[in-house]
């Protein structure tokens, strides 16, 4: 693509790329499976993936994209050889990013929603299962998700994109640390933070690693492009394990902090730990009616989650637009208002899939949300990273060579040729293994 638009500094690519990965992933998704799957033995699996598996798959993505200076919809195109058949995860990539915006933008407009009704003092009688059965709450909430989105794309990529993530990042940060800090004064913290932080062996197994390994993948948004996108915008000046490694330490920050805010507020109140998706709603909402000036510390716990949200939907919407730019040639601003109103659509089915649209895909209780989850999570995800790992690292794709030589190109910490093995073997071997584990003990009915 030539007069490919470029992100204006170095911070600013930390930062949205980080804003990519961080999002509902860390401070909705990650705490309540943390809950459910045994608190600090889920977290040590947890991390572990980020780096051996994570680490690696974030690596290869940002060197793909800044290799082939182009989304990831025509990204193994340019890179392949002559005769094969790469390119067609591209197309892949595409959907799975609408997907993933299929039920993410509904989750984030629940989030505004408890924020409006915080800040309006309403929040009172606040409650998941209420606010599901409202299509007009659904719909409208999401609507203001991705309009907003993809008006400020329509800025532009330096203008747009990445002047307001900066702001919301560093906004985030200040918010996460007040709230962290104010879960430590609370009378439940001391237990909270041992069911947290202390890890439980005996209640690691096959069904937690293949969960936190996918939760690895969902936090960064690896596998389908997400990254690569943010690859194609940067110059060479720094090597890009050294940046994946700044990504991920922002982010795996921000899942650890985002723990310490509600494990301490739920052992404090009497509160389930493993909730599940309502962690974040109902419990957050109950911990803050009991508490004192609940209606300030729930308007700024939700402020920090509307910026972790939108942080993400920008940033997988500059993916589906860039892609969707590379492939017709459409002008951004056109490209915005197509993209926007085909995320929308689909994105109907999840707001209504609660209360209009009665569609059970999965065991009793799964609805749209959870078919688009578990496309994007169980399966887009890691077989993408599997896909990543394979054309990278081997020469009947990119290969190893042309990889090393992208990755190392600029000042910073290198990709060393002992770790190929790590990259070529142990990385598609595991994920396809917890890949297959999953779908035999997934819970289809």
């Amino acid at each position: 693509m030539e007069n490919r638009e470029r992100l204006g500094s170095r911070l600013g690519f930390i930062l949205l790329s980080a804003g990519c990965a961080i999002g509902c992933g860390n401070v909705w998704k990650f705490p309540w499976m943390c809950g459910q799957y045994g608190g600090g033995s889920f977290m040590v699996v947890y991390i572990l993936c980020l780096i051996f598996l994570g680490l690696p798959v974030l690596t290869m993505e940002f060197a793909l994209g800044r290799a082939a200076q182009t989304s990831p919809a025509l990204m193994f195109q340019k890179l392949e050889k002559p005769g094969q058949k790469w390119g067609i995860w591209g197309y892949v990539s595409l959907f799975a990013n609408i997907a993933l915006m299929a039920f993410y933008t509904v989750v984030t407009g629940w989030i505004i929603y408890y924020f409006v009704k915080f800040v309006s003092g309403s929040y009172e009688l606040l409650g998941f299962g209420a606010m599901l059965s409202s299509p007009s709450v659904n719909v409208g909430y999401m609507l203001v998700a991705v309009i907003s989105s993809f008006v400020i794309l329509s800025f532009g990529l330096q203008k747009g994109l990445e002047r307001v993530t900066k702001v919301m990042m560093i906004a985030l940060l200040i918010l996460l640390v007040v709230l962290a800090g104010h879960s430590m004064t609370l009378s439940g913290a001391k237990e909270g933070l041992k069911f947290y932080l202390v890890p439980d062996f005996s209640k690691i197994d096959g069904t937690v690693i293949v969960g936190a390994m996918n939760q690895a993948f969902f936090t960064l948004s690896l596998g389908i492009g997400s990254m690569a996108i943010f690859g194609s915008y940067i110059n060479k000046d720094h090597s890009l394990l050294g940046e994946a490694t700044n990504v991920i330490i922002l982010d795996t920050f921000v899942a650890v902090l985002a723990g310490l805010i509600m494990f301490p507020a739920c052992f404090s109140y009497g509160l389930q730990v493993n909730a599940g998706p309502s962690l974040l709603f109902d419990t957050m909402a109950s911990v803050f009616n009991n508490m004192a000036g609940g209606r300030w510390w729930g308007a700024l716990f939700f402020l920090f989650m509307i910026f972790a949200a939108m942080s993400t939907v920008l940033g997988v919407c500059e993916n589906i637009l860039a892609m969707v730019c590379d492939l017709t040639g459409w002008s951004r601003k056109k490209g915005c208002l197509i993209s926007g109103i085909v995320v929308a659509v689909l994105a109907m089915t999840t707001a209504l899939g609660f209360n209009v649209i009665h569609f059970q895909p999965f065991a009793e209780g799964s609805a749209w949300l959870d078919l688009w989850d578990f496309f994007v999570s169980n399966n887009a995800l890691p077989l993408g990273s599997l896909i990543f790992a394979l054309f990278c690292c081997n020469k009947f794709g990119w290969g190893w060579d042309k990889f090393l030589a992208e990755a190392n190109a600029g000042s910073g910490m290198k990709v060393r040729n002992w770790m190929k093995p790590i990259f070529r073997y142990f990385v598609p071997i595991v994920i396809a293994f917890l890949y297959i584990y999953g779908m035999l003990h997934f819970n289809w009915k």
